[in-house]
């Protein structure tokens, strides 16, 4: 103290000197504050980044593991619907019912058409057989026929001319059929009907019944006389019938026919061209 009250300059230096250690001092303080501050803001920064960073990884697994989790759901839902039935399984009980009800009305009209087309062609045979009754229990009162042919009842629209039918003429060709062809089959005598009309027919030959059959050294029943003699019997009837009504046995153009066995002129026979052999009887054209 004697020394500052000695050397009053003194003071001011000290005064001085304190100042400026006192500056130093806040000048350190300021920057370790500084320092640490910074230290802190970088530790904070670089946690930030860091956090970023596993949650950037983190969202980046979870949506890789979403991935493949949705990628295994869909692989197990393919495998699951590929292990279902191949029918519809998804099919709802009406549905089913539905099906059931449809399958039994088609089965059901099924039958019904199948009934039906019995039925039908159980009514055409039923016809067809009427048919073949009429034809050999009624003769026809009228034939139609076109230049060529006799022809069905039911194509008479066809004909070009047409012959009525007398009773008389009718009884004529009961009788020539018995006559020629009583011991022969059924077809034999309608066979011998078809040539007495085929020659009706044809303009080379008579254009009667009875001229046809009464034509000189045509028939041998008329010759010999068993023409008058003979009663027609059931068959020769309904063969006559069948022949009016179309029923043919031989072709349209067969005019001639005899017994190779009993005839005495073969003259047919050797120029006339053979159609068939019926019985006894060997038919020509």
């Amino acid at each position: 103290m004697n020394i500052i009250s000695k050397n009053r300059w003194v003071a001011p230096m000290l005064s001085v000197l304190l100042v400026c250690i006192v500056g130093v001092n806040v000048v350190q303080a300021t920057g370790k504050w500084n320092e640490a501050s910074d230290s802190k803001q970088m530790t904070e920064l670089a946690a930030s980044v860091q956090n970023k960073q596993t949650s950037t990884q983190e969202e980046r697994r979870m949506m890789e593991e979403g991935t493949s989790l949705s990628s295994n759901l869909s692989a197990q839902t393919i495998a699951w619907t590929k292990s279902l039935p191949a029918k519809n399984w998804l099919t709802t009980t009406q549905e089913k019912q539905e099906l059931q009800e449809a399958k039994a009305k088609n089965k059901a009209r099924a039958v019904a058409a199948a009934k039906a087309k019995k039925e039908a062609a159980l009514k055409l045979a039923k016809v067809k057989r009427a048919k073949e009754v009429a034809a050999v229990t009624t003769p026809p009162q009228k034939l139609y026929f076109t230049r060529t042919k006799l022809l069905n009842q039911e194509d008479s629209k066809l004909a070009t001319w047409s012959y009525s039918v007398s009773d008389k003429e009718l009884h004529l060709l009961q009788k020539i059929v018995m006559a020629e062809a009583e011991g022969e089959p059924y077809e034999g005598k309608v066979a011998v009907a078809n040539v007495v009309l085929n020659r009706l027919r044809s303009a080379n030959f008579p254009d009667t019944i009875y001229k046809v059959i009464y034509q000189k050294s045509q028939f041998s029943p008329v010759a010999n006389g068993r023409m008058k003699r003979v009663v027609p019997n059931e068959d020769s009837i309904k063969a006559v019938n069948a022949a009016l009504n179309g029923k043919k046995e031989v072709a349209d153009d067969t005019y001639y026919f005899l017994s190779l066995t009993l005839a005495d002129d073969l003259t047919v026979a050797r120029s006339q061209k053979k159609v068939k052999t019926i019985g006894h009887h060997t038919f020509y054209k």
